[in-house]
């Protein structure tokens, strides 16, 4: 493969004459773009991992900054669901009750509502990243999103009283709507195929890292009555936005969004800055020029099947399916029984466990989600995405049987059973079905729609989290519906219907590269049948839809 300085002419993408003009290819110049586009998806495919890594640092290194964001709202959401069962946060904002170990309780439609207030500006965020983002470009977004983080944490920190609290939940709920997409759609379109499913489920791992980091401060203050152990914890989020924004500022912008907006040029500078190349280290010399001439004909493409770019076109033709299936496998998370991790400590000490030995297990618990995701890298390097999920639903069905059962005993050992078999959920959940949703919803929308489609999907959600919010309180706390451990029937059968839905409607997109999913969808391969579907490449796909390709344009 030539170097990035060294061309053919005959390959080069026209270069833009003017800030708004327009080229059409003419024939030749189009078989020179197809022919491009042709040997840009033979080399991303047949690109090692190893010389990925090698050939993409900076790649890795600005994904793995932008995703950091999602620490903080890993965090929060942990943290204040924690609260409740930290006895300063209960004596300051609850009511006095008759349960003689645990005299504070914060009722539970306020549990409901602070919960969901925090849902519902995601909600928010994540409406206002799909229009934004897509106006102004990842970087941008990202910025005023981190700025206005900053700003909004001073809320919860002098909060007086419930009220006060549930507003600054809402309002910070604002950017954690724009990270939750953003940085997992950044992180999908800096990289080649080879990485995305290890930088977008790296999200999974930094949701980890912040409710582990979560989980240690709230042991710190575990027996804490004043009013520090509970305003110290939301301190601590001022933290990451300032280093994060420094680190946002020297990344490039998606080279993907550059190519949507016309901006060829730009996107070019951005692969440059995106790619590295140097002798004898294992990386691979990439052209930028033919991958530029990929994108522009997967854009062009796109457009000639109707792809458009808002909300509205999320659920037109074959790109009604791919809606389908980021929505249900992103709300998966949310209906597979993963609200027990969230509610962690107040479960555990609900169960019957003591105070200080009810954070020690939630620590324990996200310690093991952290190798839990890891252990996902190996694991998807020897099977497909669509195998991991499954399987991963079927065992937690399992394990949300077992707990719901062993609730039953009134052995003073019931509450470390239970507690045994929520860690191996946990390990279980972040091996297979959290970091590969991470993967499959930032790999199944077309290019042109995934911003939109990732936030539709993580509105869907949201939304069963908002349900969650409500319905989860009354199922532990003991002056509601007290179901504790028998929660776990519940959940165990929503998981059983998610893994049935998975198994006939969750395509394999491993190893495909945009361009060749866009086909297997625009021919209605079946879900079980893409592993192995033969796609056919840009030439006569290109020649049947008469694509006119503009490249040049400066918006």
């Amino acid at each position: 493969m030539v170097s990035n300085d060294s061309t053919p002419a005959s390959n080069a993408l026209p270069r833009t004459h003017g800030a708004h003009s327009k080229v059409s290819m003419v024939n030749g110049d189009l078989s020179h773009l197809i022919n491009d586009a042709n040997h840009a998806t033979h080399a991303e495919k047949s690109m090692t991992t190893y010389q990925a890594f090698k050939t993409y640092p900076k790649a890795i290194m600005f994904s793995i900054i932008l995703s950091t964001a999602i620490v903080m709202e890993s965090y929060d959401v942990l943290l204040l669901a924690n609260l409740y069962a930290s006895p300063g946060f209960a004596k300051h904002y609850g009511s006095l009750t008759d349960d003689p170990k645990h005299p504070y309780q914060i009722p539970a439609p306020w549990q409901a509502g602070l919960s969901n207030g925090a849902a519902a500006g995601q909600i928010l965020g994540l409406l206002i990243n799909g229009v934004v983002s897509e106006r102004f470009g990842y970087r941008k977004t990202m910025i005023v999103s981190l700025a206005a983080m900053t700003a909004f944490i001073f809320i919860p920190f002098f909060a007086e009283n419930l009220i006060v609290l549930a507003v600054g939940e809402i309002l910070c709920g604002i950017p954690w709507g724009v990270f939750q997409t953003l940085t997992t759609a950044y992180a999908s379109e800096v990289c080649p195929t080879q990485l995305r499913a290890y930088l977008t489920t790296y999200n999974n791992l930094c949701w980890v890292f912040g409710q582990l980091i979560g989980s240690g401060v709230l042991r710190a203050h575990a027996l804490g009555t004043d009013k520090w152990s509970y305003k110290i914890p939301f301190a601590i989020q001022w933290i990451w936005p300032v280093p994060i924004l420094i680190g946002v500022l020297f990344a490039p912008e998606s080279p993907w969004w550059l190519v949507r907006r016309g901006r060829i040029e730009n996107a070019r500078q951005a692969l440059r800055k995106l790619t590295s190349f140097k002798d004898g280290n294992g990386s691979v010399d990439v052209n930028i020029d033919q991958t530029l001439a990929m994108m522009v004909i997967t854009n062009e493409t796109e457009k000639a099947l109707e792809s458009g770019v808002s909300y509205l076109d999320c659920f037109k033709g074959s790109d009604l399916r791919r809606t389908e299936i980021v929505c249900a496998t992103w709300s998966i998370q949310s209906l597979c029984g993963s609200t027990f991790m969230g509610y962690s400590t107040y479960f555990y000490i609900q169960a019957g466990l003591p105070t200080v030995n009810a954070f020690d297990m939630s620590m324990a618990q996200y310690a093991l989600g952290a190798i839990g995701t890891v252990g996902s890298w190996f694991l998807m390097s020897y099977a497909g995405r669509r195998t991991i999920y499954i399987y991963g639903l079927s065992i937690l069905t399992v394990l949300l049987l077992l707990i719901g059962l062993a609730s039953f005993s009134n052995s003073t050992a019931t509450p470390w059973a239970i507690g045994s078999l929520l860690l191996a959920y946990t390990f279980i959940y972040d091996t297979t079905v959290g970091p590969i949703c991470y993967s499959l919803v930032s790999e199944m929308p077309s290019t042109r729609l995934k911003t939109k489609s990732i936030v539709l999907a993580r509105c869907a959600y949201n939304i069963f989290g908002i349900v969650n919010g409500v319905i989860t309180p009354y199922m532990l706390n003991p002056t509601a519906w007290n179901w504790k451990g028998k929660s776990g029937f519940f959940w165990a059968g929503l998981c059983f219907f998610c893994s049935v839905w998975s198994y006939f409607r969750l395509p394999e997109p491993k190893g495909r590269t945009y361009g060749e999913l866009d086909d297997l969808f625009a021919r209605g391969i079946s879900a079980r049948k893409f592993k192995g579907a033969v796609v056919t490449l840009w030439q006569s796909d290109v020649e049947e839809k008469g694509v006119v390709v503009p490249v040049g344009a400066n918006v």
